[in-house]
């Protein structure tokens, strides 16, 4: 295919369109293969499955436990998914997963929305791509938790900043749906994930005037209008969750999860500055090439307004994440679509050598990490079955990282980008049907087919709920239900006392006997496994209650 024939396929919607594939393609391998995942996927689920089942779409709640520390938005997307399509009674992951598969095809699309606008059809439809295919956005599309949604709603925010932006810049009015897309993806990220959205909307519109020394072009935005709007979709369920909680949902919300987050390393999740800059070209991978062509861009051409516009939407914001004590892996993402667009903008124009070789460079670590994590999967947790997915993740990432980087080295950025995302989102599919079959990892599905294989599963009528000890992670409360009890080993031999089926961890198992008198049930099953959560082992027996005469 000619570069002209590749223009007129990607010209006007159809680039956005096809980038939004691309995300589609790149997410879907995890929303079908992964098993529930421990353990905020899982609480999510719980949590939906649980409004579903009580028709109480304001007090969020996993188990009896109040769950208040993210807004609601992205339970009641979960709500609406499964209630179109399975149902809370089917226990199945993948309907809770479909919000964030189509957030990450609306960021990919938004993404190469605004790159059209700032750089061209071609650059635009690259930048997307980059943002869809990306390891981290394709990895939370299959995950039903926020961060794919956030990255949708700033994503597509930003990107209408940067019209309404450059619009300004030019001497044009900026165009009303864009000012209301602006508006619409503010409120949405806020309903979704409280002030994140806008830790990198406001510092970008701040760094912007400042940098400009003008902030004239603010009056255009449609405030009038625009923060009613905001209003209206935050204000009534904020009003609603006050007046059910009592204030108890802003206390736990904001004192007890926000703000430890922000004083130190919360949960554990502490790391220093620059970690996330670190982790960037493996979770930007197979675009981990461009970056050095992305940072030479934004030196060399920041005085124009687009490049300008992307390093405020990049920068301040990353700044503020690095800085935070608190750290995880997914908190960058909604910086990333200026990132694609930055490389995306790198391609406009030759790349430099020393910008190819260290990009060469660069792509070749990320391929070998991510063939090591293959390869650690396989000689920890794997079987016959991973091997073969294992291998062809080894295989994939060493063809996205030698070719991308030999192309590069050989001055074909755009060929190497193209290749690289080819076999990077191969890559990324046989690593999740590897960690598919890494069986030790996935310990609540063994529970779950132990108990049906026994008839001692609540959903085919067996008493319960099941009594389980040690293993008291969310997702198998989300397949065995929300009565599930999580107990110790006194309270699962009650348990067997009543009729209900236990299931006891092996370090739990003597008190367990002596709690029993003796009459410990009758073992059924036993599951051994790795708890990711924890980092333990865990063996665990399933006991049947003893029918006494």
């Amino acid at each position: 295919m000619g570069r002209l024939d590749f223009d007129r396929m990607i010209a006007g919607w159809r680039g956005p369109l096809l980038a939004a594939l691309v995300a589609l393609l790149a997410g879907l391998p995890g929303l079908l293969m992964l098993p529930p995942l421990d353990r905020d996927e899982s609480r999510y689920a719980q949590a939906t499955s649980q409004m579903l089942e009580s028709g109480d779409y304001v007090d969020i709640r996993f188990q009896d436990e109040p769950r208040w520390k993210k807004p609601v938005g992205i339970y009641w997307a979960q709500a609406a998914a499964v209630g179109l399509t399975t149902g809370p009674e089917a226990r199945a992951i993948q309907p809770y997963r479909l919000p964030s598969l189509l957030a990450a095809m609306i960021a990919a699309f938004a993404c190469a929305w605004a790159g059209a606008r700032l750089f061209g059809a071609r650059a635009g439809f690259l930048a997307g791509a980059i943002l869809g295919a990306s390891f981290l956005l394709s990895s939370e599309a299959g995950i039903a938790k926020t961060d794919a949604a956030l990255c949708a709603a700033v994503t597509a925010a930003m990107a209408s900043l940067a019209r309404i932006y450059m619009a300004s810049r030019a001497g044009e009015a900026p165009d009303r749906r864009h000012k209301f897309v602006f508006w619409l993806a503010l409120g949405l990220s806020i309903l979704i994930k409280g002030p994140i959205g806008l830790i990198v909307v406001a510092p970008a519109i701040l760094a912007l005037c400042l940098w400009d020394r003008d902030a004239r072009w603010l009056k255009r935005l449609g405030w009038g209008w625009g923060l009613p709007l905001v209003a209206l979709i935050v204000g009534p369920w904020a009003l609603a969750v006050t007046i059910v909680t009592d204030g108890g949902f802003w206390r736990e919300a904001i004192i007890g999860d926000l703000a430890p987050k922000v004083a130190g390393g919360h949960e554990s999740h502490g790391a220093p500055p620059g970690v996330h800059l670190l982790l960037l070209p493996l979770l930007i991978f197979p675009a981990a090439l461009m970056l050095p062509a992305a940072i030479s861009t934004a030196w060399s051409r920041r005085s124009e307004p687009a490049i300008r516009f992307l390093i405020c939407w990049l920068v301040p914001a990353f700044l503020i994440f690095e800085l935070t004590p608190t750290k995880l892996v997914h908190y960058t993402l909604p910086t990333y679509g200026a990132v694609a667009l930055l490389a995306a903008a790198a391609l406009t124009r030759p790349v430099g050598v020393l910008s190819g070789r260290i990009g060469a460079g660069l792509h070749l670590l990320s391929a070998a990490l991510i063939a090591a994590v293959a390869i650690y999967g396989l000689n920890n947790f794997g079987t016959s079955t991973a091997q073969t997915w294992a291998t062809f993740t080894v295989l994939c990432a060493v063809a996205a990282g030698g070719l991308g980087a030999f192309l590069m080295l050989n001055r074909a950025p755009v060929a190497a980008l193209a290749l690289s995302l080819v076999f990077g989102v191969l890559a990324h599919t046989a690593l999740v049907g590897e960690i598919r079959q890494l069986r030790p990892l996935a310990v609540a599905p063994q529970l779950t087919r132990a108990l049906e294989a026994a008839a001692l599963h609540p959903r085919q009528g067996a008493p319960g709920p099941v009594a389980i000890t040690g293993f008291h992670e969310p997702s198998f409360v989300f397949l065995a239900g929300r009565d599930t009890q999580l107990t110790d080993a006194a309270g699962a031999a009650r348990a067997l006392m009543e009729g209900r089926p236990a299931i006891v961890e092996a370090r739990d198992a003597a008190a367990f006997a002596a709690a029993s008198d003796g009459m410990p049930g009758r073992a059924v099953a036993e599951v051994r496994g790795h708890n990711y959560s924890t980092g333990d082992d865990v063996a665990l027996t399933v006991y049947a209650p003893v029918v006494r005469p």
